[in-house]
């Protein structure tokens, strides 16, 4: 699952030979170049290695060629040029994927977005903001400063709001604030062809609507296989009155699990809930400059008014005493809560510390909250067994936990051992009513378990939805599907 099959890879071998590129010519290349203009046309190699690959485990698969549109216009131009020339079109952000999303498999051109970076419509009195695709989380949010409001959707990664879009993700927020599905209100799609699409409408922004089908929620989570997105109107939340964070220890993973089922079941609007097992723990503590103890650990954020947070700490330190948590460690002024979190979202880089020189691959599954507790302590037993280093993070608020497997590519049994472990973690949540991915998407690596987790009608549903939006499977192919 998690590495490119023989199948892909046999294709990878036959696209980089040059086969199948009728389209790549110099009169197709003069044609972008007079859309995008000399400078934002490239097909030097290593800026097409560099556009090849994001944060995944994937081989890089780079593109013939890399493009920067100025605007939606030019990116309509490119798209229909490349359209009408047959030559496969790769969307690329701030390339932070975990799923090989923007490996050029078939070759092609990569659209990268990043310099559309627009912030173009702020309402606050509605709420809403509509972002270009080269707009950041953390951009955003610096933008809204003084403002009262705040995106919380955080995946750790400084990722783009459209490319957070395109692969639905979430982070440590979801469990309060709820996903990219929940916060995005319509989008502006350019299709394969270059036709504009507005899928709730142009300049709309109502909080709901019932008219005709979700074309939003389609494009949300299609990992640039349906078209371009290049805008996204977002909702805003207000900046609470009170935060407080806090990090306690456990003396197993049932108890911190337990703890957070228990936290979820009292209905306490908890905005974070995150775990970390006692390896993680130790990464984190070395590469951060922690201190906390290395155990199965929680770390938790409050918010709300003052009496407000008051109350749900009064209440979760109730619940984590009874199950022999430890005294909370608090984080109370923003530098500290800042630290906190960073060493947090520092995780990956800390768990690739802990065998320097070796490749990680993150797993990504999100079970029913009930199943929780067996599903990890299953998977730290399967993680011994197979002799590999794996520490456990995860949004278990929401279900949602990384293994993040560190390993040597040149070693092929050990490789094989990642590649196994990832299948039986996959099918272990498909197995309990989960999903093989909460937040990363299918990529390259997760196509088998999709079909084994949708259905073959639901895939063939998504593959006609897929042939009536790109009859010519130019739009990243060879990812999802």
């Amino acid at each position: 699952m998690a590495f490119l099959g023989r199948t892909l890879g046999s294709a990878v071998r036959r696209y980089s030979r040059g086969a199948a590129k009728e389209w790549l010519t110099g009169d197709f290349l003069d044609a972008l170049r007079a859309v995008a203009g000399p400078t934002n046309v490239s097909t030097a190699a290593a800026v097409c290695e560099q556009h090849g690959h994001d944060e995944s485990m994937h081989r890089c698969c780079p593109p013939d060629a890399v493009v920067w549109p100025q605007t939606v216009e030019q990116v309509s131009l490119l798209a229909s040029a490349c359209y009408s020339h047959g030559a496969p079109m790769i969307p690329f952000g701030t390339g932070t994927g975990l799923e090989g999303g923007v490996s050029a498999v078939q070759g092609g051109v990569c659209f990268n977005l990043t310099q559309m970076d627009q912030i173009l419509e702020l309402n606050t009195e509605d709420f809403t903001v509509t972002v270009e695709p080269g707009v950041t989380r953390k951009a955003l949010n610096h933008f809204l400063r003084g403002s009262g409001l705040w995106f919380p959707v955080d995946p750790g990664a400084d990722a783009s709001l459209c490319g957070m879009a395109a692969t639905s993700a979430s982070g440590t927020n979801a469990v309060r604030y709820g996903t990219m599905r929940q916060n995005v209100l319509n989008l502006q799609v350019v299709l394969p062809d270059g036709k504009l699409l507005h899928t709730g409408g142009q300049n709309r922004r109502p909080r709901k609507s019932a008219a005709g089908y979700n074309l939003t929620g389609l494009f949300i989570g299609s990992e640039g296989t349906l078209g371009f997105i290049t805008q996204a109107t977002v909702r805003l939340h207000g900046i609470p009155e009170a935060t407080v964070a806090a990090v306690c220890g456990f003396p197993s993973v049932q108890a911190a699990v337990d703890s957070t089922v228990q936290i979820l079941q009292a209905s306490i609007p908890i905005a974070r809930i995150e775990f970390l097992d006692e390896v993680m723990m130790r990464a984190c503590n070395r590469y951060s400059g922690l201190s906390y103890t290395e155990q199965p650990t929680l770390f938790l954020e409050f918010h709300g008014s003052q009496r407000g947070v008051g109350e749900q700490v009064e209440a979760t330190g109730e619940i984590v005493k009874s199950n022999d948590g430890s005294e909370f460690a608090w984080a109370q002024e923003q530098e500290d809560r800042a630290r906190l979190w960073t060493a947090r979202h520092n995780a990956w880089y800390a768990a690739l510390a802990l065998r320097p020189g070796r490749k990680g691959y993150s797993t990504d599954v999100c079970v029913p909250i009930s199943r929780l507790p067996e599903v990890l302590l299953e998977t730290k037993k399967d993680l011994l067994e197979s002799q590999l280093t794996g520490p456990i993070v995860g949004h278990v608020g929401d279900g949602n936990f990384h293994c993040l497997l560190l390993h040597d590519p040149e070693d092929v049994d050990e490789k094989g051992r990642v590649e196994e472990f990832a299948k039986r973690l996959g099918r272990r949540a498909l197995a309990v009513g989960g999903t093989c991915t909460g937040e990363h998407g299918i990529g390259l690596g997760k196509r088998q378990l999709l079909r084994e987790e949708v259905g073959e009608v639901a895939l063939s549903t998504m593959q006609q939805i897929k042939a009536a939006l790109d009859p010519k499977n130019l739009m990243n192919p060879g990812k999802v599907l």
